[in-house]
């Protein structure tokens, strides 16, 4: 992907819920919830200080994350779909449980 987002911005591609319940009904478009949870793609430098420090991200490229219901800018990009949000608007990083 050829997008480099600015400061403390992300990149990240939703991760869409299933279309079938598990009782087997399937889902139409209006009755999915929009996506809370994605994959970093790619992130910014981090935001400076006023000195002109940059502040490092906690969140990095391949964390899976879950960020606020109504957050960033979604954009279209090369027939696919994203999500540029802040780091501010994450609201956890999803662990894998084997470690």
């Amino acid at each position: 992907m050829n997008l480099r987002p600015l400061g403390d911005r992300l990149v990240v591609k939703p991760i869409e819920e299933a279309e079938q319940t598990s009782t087997g009904i399937f889902l139409p478009e209006t009755a999915k919830e929009k996506p809370q949870q994605g994959k970093v793609v790619a992130a910014g430098p981090g935001a400076r200080k006023e000195n002109g420090e940059r502040i490092p991200l906690d969140v990095k490229v391949d964390d899976t994350v879950l960020y606020a219901k109504y957050a960033g800018t979604s954009i279209k990009l090369q027939g696919e779909e994203y999500l540029i949000l802040k780091e501010s608007d994450v609201l956890a990083i999803v662990e894998n449980g084997n470690k």
